[in-house]
């Protein structure tokens, strides 16, 4: 099992992406979080189909925050039922995990 995560979440805005990564960020939860553009998202709930445009973020951190993450971002997310997978990393750069790994700890 490997020591690094990606994240997959999605949000419905520009504001709301942007602070929950600074959140993640700033409390080390995750090194780095990236906002893709925006998208749209066609999916069924409740029975019926929806479509909303959305912000998809990956979330870099380690296996260790993950509980952390999903805390923290079902607390700030705004959706009844926030997207959260949980993806593992196979490798990488030993550089930039080694990164990963210094950012997401208590200092």
């Amino acid at each position: 099992m490997s020591e690094f995560v990606l994240i997959l979440t999605t949000v419905p805005d520009d504001e709301r992406a942007e602070a929950v990564a600074r959140t993640l960020v700033g409390e080390r939860l995750a090194a780095c979080v990236n906002l893709h553009g925006p998208m749209t998202s066609v999916y069924r709930w409740k029975g019926a189909i929806e479509s909303d445009r959305e912000r998809q973020m990956v979330i870099k951190t380690t296996r260790e925050q993950v509980s952390a993450v999903e805390a923290r971002v079902r607390e700030l997310h705004g959706y009844e039922l926030p997207e959260f997978l949980v993806m593992e990393v196979a490798g990488g750069g030993s550089a930039y995990l080694a990164w990963i790994r210094g950012e997401t700890r208590s200092h």
